[in-house]
Parts: C-alpha cells; sequence; structure tokens
C-alpha cells in the first residue's frame, strides 16, 4: 500500500481512533458503588459492593457467582478464608415476606425478589434465624438493594446479597438436585496499584518515545535533502517555499478547533448505535487500520537492514494502489493474517496481546503522518481535548444519566468486552479480574506536541537537556502516572486522562519557551522546514 493508502488510514484514525477515546478506565467492574442518590441512614449506610459466592455440592466447589451487597447489614468479610461456609436453604414461603416454615440453624436463606421491602425479608430471615440473605433478582441485572424512603433507622444483624436471575435459577436447581449446598460470602478488596498499570504506563510511554523519534528523523531526513538541493542551486526550486513532503499531514488551527464537534458528534453515535453488529463494524475498520500501521512499521524497520534494501527500493504498479515496493508487497499476506486472526479469535484470554500489537503499530503510524506545525495548533488541540475529555466522561452524565465515554470505551449494550479501539493488559493480582485500559487518544494527542518537541530540537541542533523533548516526556509520564494515581483513589472508576496528561504536558512545553524566549517562535513559525543557519546537520550513517 502506498503513501494514498496512508492518507486514506490516517484520516480514518483521526474519526475513528484518535477522536472518539480519550479516557483511561479500569474494567471488569467496581468493587464499590458510590451512589448519592440511595437514601442513607443509620444502618443503611453501607457503600454498594460486589461479593463472590463460592458454591459447594456435597463438598466440591462447582461454581462461583457474583452478587451485591445491600445498603444495610453488616459489612461483608474481604478474605476468603475468614469468611464462614454456610449451608444453603430456599425459603418457604419463597418471597421471606413472612415467617418461613422451614427450621434455620444458621443457614444461609434463598428467597424471591417482590411482595415487600428489602429490609423486611432481611428482619424476617434473621428472626427466623438465618445468617445471612441471598435475593434473587426477577431480571437479568444486579440491582441495588436499599431502605424504603419513610422507614425509620435500621438494624439488621446478617449480610444481604443480591444475585441477578440466572444464577439464582442455578442456585434452585443445586437445591432441587441436593440438600447438601453450601456458599461463602465475601467482597475482596482490589489492590492499591497492580502490575498492570506499570506495564500500560510503560507502553504508553515507549509508543510516544519511538514514534517520536521516528518522526524526528524523518523530518532531519526531509531537511538534509532540501539543504542539498538549495547548496546545488537547483533551477526547480525558483524561490518557492520549501514544504513537506506528500506523506505529511499538519493540522491546522481550524482542523484543532473542529476536533470537540466531529469527536463528539462520533461519540454520540457510537453511544446511541452501541450494539453487537456495531462493534463487529468497529472491529472490521480496526483491523483495517491495523493491517495499514502493521505494514508500515514493518517496511521502515526491515528497510534499515541493507538485505531488504533491494526490495524496498524496486517497486511495481498495482491497480487501485499504484506503485507498491516489493517489499511490501510481500509483508502484505503477514499483516492482513495477524489482523485476521486476532478478530476471529479476540474472544480469547490472550487476545489482549494482539489488539495490543496492532493498536500500537496504528499509534506510531498516526504519529508518523499528522504532524502538529507549531505549538500554536498544539495548545489549540490539546486544549479542545482536555474539555472534550471532561465533559464526556463526568458532565455527560447529567444529560444522559451515564457517562457516555465509559459507556462506549466498555461496549455496555454490545455483548463484547469493549470497543477495540484501546490498549489493554488484564490485571494480574486483582481478584476480580479485568482489564486496565487507555485509549488511543490519550497517546495520540499528546504525543503529537511530543513528537513536535523533538523534530524541533533536532533541527534546531539542541541538545537533550538544552531541547523541549526530554522535559515534554517526562511531564507526560508524569501526567499519565497521576492518572492512574488518581483512578485507584476513586476505586476504579473511570478518569479522563487528559486532565492529568495537558496540564503537564502543554503547561512544561509552555512554561519552558517562555522561560528561554523562545515562545514565541516556538508559537507561530514551529519547527524549521530547512536547518537554523547556523547549523549544519549530516545525513544518518
Amino acid at each position: 500500500m502506498g503513501f494514498k493508502g496512508g492518507v486514506f488510514f490516517c484520516c480514518f484514525c483521526l474519526i475513528f481512533a484518535v477522536f472518539l477515546l480519550s479516557s483511561s478506565f479500569v474494567i471488569g467492574g467496581d468493587i464499590v458503588h458510590h451512589d448519592d442518590v440511595a437514601p442513607k441512614r443509620p444502618g443503611c449506610n453501607n457503600n454498594f459492593v460486589l461479593v463472590k459466592i463460592p458454591t459447594w455440592v456435597h463438598g466440591n466447589e462447582v461454581t462461583e457467582f457474583v452478587g451485591i451487597g445491600a445498603r444495610f447489614g453488616p459489612t461483608l468479610e474481604s478474605k476468603e478464608k475468614r469468611a464462614n461456609q454456610t449451608r444453603l436453604a430456599f425459603a418457604d414461603p419463597t418471597d421471606c415476606c413472612s415467617n418461613p416454615k422451614n427450621k434455620l440453624t444458621g443457614e444461609s436463606i434463598l428467597v424471591h425478589r417482590g411482595n415487600c421491602s428489602f429490609t423486611r425479608k432481611a428482619k424476617v430471615a434473621e428472626a427466623a434465624g438465618a445468617s445471612a440473605i441471598i435475593i434473587i433478582n426477577n431480571q437479568t441485572e444486579l440491582f441495588k438493594m436499599v431502605c424504603e424512603p419513610d422507614e425509620p433507622d435500621v438494624d439488621i444483624g446478617i449480610p444481604a446479597v443480591m444475585l441477578p436471575q440466572d444464577a439464582g435459577t442455578s442456585l434452585i436447581e443445586f437445591l432441587r438436585n441436593s440438600s447438601a449446598v453450601s456458599v461463602q460470602l465475601y467482597s475482596p478488596k482490589r489492590p492499591t496499584v497492580d502490575v498492570a498499570e506499570v506495564f500500560l504506563w510503560l507502553m504508553a510511554v515507549a509508543t510516544i518515545l519511538c514514534a517520536s523519534y521516528w518522526s524526528a528523523w524523518s523530518a532531519r531526513e526531509a531537511a538534509i535533502e532540501q539543504d542539498k538541493f538549495l547548496k546545488d542551486g537547483s533551477d526547480d526550486y525558483g524561490g518557492k517555499e520549501v514544504t513537506h513532503s506528500g506523506g505529511v499531514l499538519d493540522i491546522s488551527t481550524a482542523s484543532a478547533l473542529l476536533f470537540v464537534v466531529v469527536a463528539s458528534c462520533f461519540l454520540i453515535m457510537l453511544y446511541k448505535l452501541m450494539s453487537f453488529w456495531f462493534i463487529e463494524v468497529l472491529v472490521v475498520l480496526f483491523c483495517i487500520g491495523g493491517v495499514e500501521g502493521l505494514q508500515t512499521c514493518l517496511v521502515a524497520l526491515l528497510s534499515c537492514f541493507r538485505w531488504f534494501e533491494h526490495a524496498h527500493e524496486s517497486v511495481i504498479k498495482v491497480p487501485l494502489l499504484g506503485p507498491v515496493s516489493y517489499l511490501s508487497l510481500a509483508i502484505s499476506p503477514f499483516c492482513l493474517a495477524f489482523a485476521v486472526m486476532w478478530a476471529v479469535f479476540r474472544r480469547v484470554s490472550f487476545a489482549w496481546i494482539g489488539q495490543d500489537i496492532l493498536g500500537i503499530v496504528l499509534i506510531i503510524t498516526v504519529l508518523q503522518i499528522i504532524r502538529v506545525p507549531n505549538l500554536k495548533v498544539g495548545t489549540v488541540l490539546l486544549t479542545c481535548a482536555f474539555f472534550y475529555d471532561i465533559f464526556w466522561v463526568f458532565v455527560s452524565k447529567w444529560l444522559f444519566h451515564k457517562s457516555v465515554m465509559i459507556e462506549v470505551a466498555r461496549g455496555d449494550n454490545s455483548g463484547e468486552d469493549g470497543i477495540p479501539m484501546l490498549l489493554k493488559i488484564p490485571r494480574m493480582f486483582d481478584p476480580w479480574g479485568g482489564y486496565s485500559i487507555i485509549g488511543f487518544g490519550d497517546i495520540i494527542l499528546p504525543g503529537l506536541v511530543v513528537a513536535f518537541s523533538l523534530r524541533y530540537d533536532w533541527l534546531c541542533n539542541k541538545s537533550l537537556r538544552a531541547g523541549y523533548f526530554l522535559w515534554t516526556m517526562i511531564a507526560y509520564g508524569l501526567g499519565l502516572f497521576v492518572t492512574y494515581v488518581a483512578l485507584n483513589l476513586m476505586d476504579g472508576h473511570g478518569q479522563p486522562a487528559l486532565l492529568y496528561i495537558v496540564p503537564c504536558t502543554l503547561g512544561t512545553f509552555l512554561m519552558l519557551g517562555k522561560k528561554r524566549g523562545e515562545l514565541k517562535h516556538l508559537w507561530t513559525r514551529g519547527e524549521p522546514d530547512r536547518p537554523c543557519p547556523h547549523i549544519r546537520l549530516q545525513p544518518a550513517e
């Protein structure tokens, strides 16, 4: 595929990858659900926590269900080894709105939802001698059990947990087939820091680092060629302004301002149309971008070796695609097969590896093709992204009753485990499992400014400490680190990463430019099209 394909791919990425997701979340179910709407009072002020319910039949563990704890009742044990294993009994009557006919001696009682309040059921079960009450919802979802608004202070001494309908049906089936059914109730806490977050941080930083050096190297090579071209006094130059090569797209101020409108429209479209078939469409589009990105990166990598130089320089005309190098043509089947294999097996446990590979090469290629020409455009772009991120993660809850960004990232109502435009790593030491994820926008948008800083440093012959790249790169890493700190302080609730990354990255760049007296040049002219007058660039060996 030639550069025309790359430009199309670039535009596609801007719409479906760069602009849609710019937030970091922890996926896998929040353990603690804070709720300011449900009434609180003494005895009815628990946080809603997820509860694990391992189940045994005749002493053999058969399965484990997940429920949600009630607003009332005692706090559940967090350690499995400390949680009591109790026999399970089915209530008679099944709604537990009146005294059970069966005698209870410390069993956990299984009841159906309905006909009376949750607290009424819990009081009846406690008075009958139950050690816990498990209420089966009449729907497949979990429901938060609260106290009645006009109910006096509640004093319930046994834990209450709700199970979804399908889990309750399974427990009833176990009880019908055997009387020796026992359960455990406990709510393990999520670790403060998981190794997955460390690896995800390294992955994001390394991706920007690689993309920045590739972008700067390309810009330096182009500057060297232009410098030679002008020194040769070519008549073709004719005093024209030197511009970037056709394979690079510079973002303008207008397109940066348009970011909020375009991104918001597509995000709403995703939110409204989220379904199984729509995820399938996104998977296909992601694979197209991933194939292009993987091919671009592999061709660039292999062309550095002498064995592949001839294959890279030799081209053949392909219908619809135009001139294509033999190296690109040889690599294309592998790239296509890789993306297809990921799409087919994306639901297996290790599919995240393929998704991350396709995502990383896609991001690197976008950062190579799309460029910020000056700090003014970079500031407008990141400022728009900053407010966009905050609005669609936090403010959208007031308008849509849900966080639109988080709903889209999770792929809710689609039957899939989130949309593919994310980098993800499974949480390795989390008893609840799930993934730590980061949106493409959290890497690409600040990455555009970081890559610009390195191109500027190289073309202006600045040392690492005297330049801007080192400090903006450190600032990005710090901003992402702060994001994960906030993520853990908020019990895993989704955080707008650009809320922390933009002030760190952009603020560092602006302050350094102001302090060094170079802000005006950075703001308007940006990176030079030619080497600075006092610089003599030498081609790379």
